[in-house]
């Protein structure tokens, strides 16, 4: 059976927008007849105890998932059998670059904002032998293509670059384009729901689908929440988390019913949103929240979507 999922970080409390996603993911994937999925997403920076935090959050504006939460620090062999796909088929190259010389590079007029110029790819073995005694080296996929095109349920096609980028760190640790890929094809997954700030992403690893022979998932990049500077929604705004937010006078069901009033959807238990969801009627423009004038009562500013 196919799936949807949601796949925090576990670097702290998840704020409005956060949980906003979530609930969506789970609307989409549960009005198509999908299980819904929690995978912890904890490769890179970890705080104590956010993992037990997010879970209870999730838990307390209504969301449930089925099967037991996968955790990526618990899936080490399952990337090494990809990137060892990837290396016997000649897909993969050390790279032995500092950031500070990619973004020296990437300056040349020819190349795009923050893309891998290709310094590495075709050094001599003498040359990496050098190099490994100075530092370790990343891998970096061999990309055949300079763009790639997916179909976003809300985007439509969208066609976006693809370079040589990072699958595995220097650190050992397998990058995000490549954990996330490797799971979403283990799992079943054929559905991600996620931030639109993570839309320029979704061509290289639909592309790297087709090179580990997984089948390629369908895409839903929702939009984010907003402060009014129109930036991306932080704890820095204030009171956007459950906890802050219940020193306001809010609990759980009141946050979940904002952000229900914020699609367009009845407020109440989540299977009542189920009932009237339509993908069609999601909204496409940012939800800009301004934390600093919730007031006590439960009846917090929001900018309507324009």
């Amino acid at each position: 059976m196919n799936a949807g999922r949601f796949a925090p970080s576990p670097t702290g409390e998840l704020h409005v927008g956060n949980l906003r996603t979530a609930i969506l993911a789970w609307l989409f994937a549960r009005s198509t007849g999908r299980r819904f999925l929690l995978r912890v997403e904890d490769l890179d920076r970890v705080r104590a105890g956010a993992e037990a935090a997010q879970l209870t959050e999730l838990a307390a504006v209504g969301l449930a998932w089925d099967g037991a939460i996968v955790r990526q620090s618990e899936r080490t062999a399952v990337y090494d059998d990809a990137v060892a796909h990837l290396q016997r088929n000649g897909l993969l190259f050390e790279c032995f670059c500092t950031r500070r010389d990619i973004a020296e590079a990437a300056s040349a007029p020819h190349l795009l904002p923050g893309h891998y110029p290709g310094t590495c790819r075709s050094l001599s073995d003498s040359e990496r032998s050098r190099l490994r005694s100075e530092r370790p080296a990343a891998l970096r996929l061999r990309s055949a293509v300079e763009e790639w095109t997916v179909t976003d349920t809300l985007h439509g096609s969208f066609t976006g670059p693809v370079d040589d980028f990072v699958v595995v760190r220097n650190d050992g640790v397998p990058a995000y384009n490549l954990a996330v890929v490797v799971d979403d094809a283990s799992q079943g997954v054929d559905q991600v729901v996620r931030g639109d700030d993570l839309l320029s992403s979704a061509p290289r690893q639909a592309y790297l689908a087709t090179l580990l022979d997984v089948p390629r998932v369908e895409y839903a990049h929702v939009p984010l929440a907003l402060n009014r500077e129109r930036r991306r929604l932080a704890k820095r705004d204030g009171a956007v988390t459950l906890g802050s937010l219940s020193g306001l006078g809010w609990d759980a069901v009141s946050v979940r019913n904002l952000i229900l009033r914020s699609l367009g959807l009845p407020e109440g238990p989540l299977t009542d949103a189920l009932e009237v969801f339509d993908v069609s009627r999601v909204p496409r423009e940012p939800w800009i929240v301004e934390p600093s004038h919730l007031p006590s009562t439960g009846d917090a500013t929001v900018t309507p979507n324009r």
